[in-house]
């Protein structure tokens, strides 16, 4: 990687902004979602919601991919590692030609190609296949090496929710990354703050979230996770050091933009939405 100087903020990152209105991708993105949802009649709204405008950044504004060649040798990579998150993903992927956005509204059925959770190989634009919580940096951390030994100049970028980061394989993987100096891999946390079961803080306290990723040799930095203009910059590369990983914390709402939904554990999944669960969620992003 090409190395950079950090740059000079006019204000702290992580500014918490979270409240700011939706600009109108984000909440077009989200009606994609909404879209799938209402195809397969259930799924994870909470955990998909949040790292919506995260992927969108990258797809948008940071990596090298190429649609039509999913498998380009030259690509950036984003691993999903927050698999039930899928449905954030999969909007990004069929809003960028991957495959068509009509494929949404089969979401779940026997039939689809969009499962519950991501499969490689069968979704295109998937780089790896994750469900089973916590694997997705080992894999991340293996392909930046590859990347390495390739001469190849492709950053990789693993998002994975706050929840999972209680899985042990996360933090062995972050020890091998700070030990390799793996400057192309950057750890995103989706840090909603919620679980399926209930608040971080009840389940598995993170703080000091920072301090652990800095002390596995990782450079932290922390971000409003729906603001799409600090995740530019930061994601970018402008403040990152490339002589190591970076740990992304973005601190995000879970269910963001659906009003009823936000910050609400029972949202996390729905194994069944009703006709009037559909209506509210269509007209919370009207």
């Amino acid at each position: 990687m090409t190395a950079v100087s950090p740059l000079p903020l006019d204000r702290p990152l992580g500014t918490d902004r979270s409240d700011a209105p939706l600009d109108a991708r984000s909440l077009h993105l989200r009606r994609l979602i909404v879209r799938a949802l209402e195809g397969g009649g259930r799924g994870h709204i909470g955990s998909s919601m949040s790292p919506v405008e995260i992927i969108r950044v990258l797809y948008d504004d940071v990596m090298r991919y190429r649609a039509d060649e999913p498998r380009w040798i030259g690509r950036d990579r984003f691993i999903l590692s927050k698999g039930h998150g899928c449905l954030a993903l999969y909007a990004v992927l069929a809003d960028k030609g991957f495959f068509p956005e009509a494929a949404l509204d089969e979401f779940c059925r026997l039939e689809s190609f969009l499962g519950g959770h991501p499969e490689y190989g069968k979704v295109p634009g998937v780089e790896a296949s994750t469900g089973a919580l916590g694997h997705g940096l080992s894999i991340g951390v293996g392909m930046a090496l590859a990347a390495r030994m390739q001469g190849r100049d492709s950053r990789i970028f693993v998002a994975m929710g706050d929840g999972e980061i209680n899985e042990g394989s996360v933090w062995e993987a972050a020890l091998c990354a700070g030990k390799h100096r793996l400057g192309a891999l950057t750890a995103l946390v989706d840090y909603n703050k919620l679980q399926s079961a209930g608040p971080v803080a009840s389940i598995q306290p993170l703080e000091p979230l920072a301090a652990k990723w800095e002390a596995f040799g990782f450079q932290a930095v922390e971000v409003d996770g729906h603001d799409v203009a600090e995740l530019r910059r930061v994601l970018a590369g402008a403040a990152l050091d490339p002589t190591r990983p970076t740990a992304v914390i973005c601190h995000t709402i879970k269910g963001r933009g659906i009003d009823f939904a936000e910050g609400r554990a029972e949202w996390h999944h729905k194994a069944k939405l009703s006709p009037a669960d559909l209506a509210g969620l269509h007209r919370a992003l009207a």
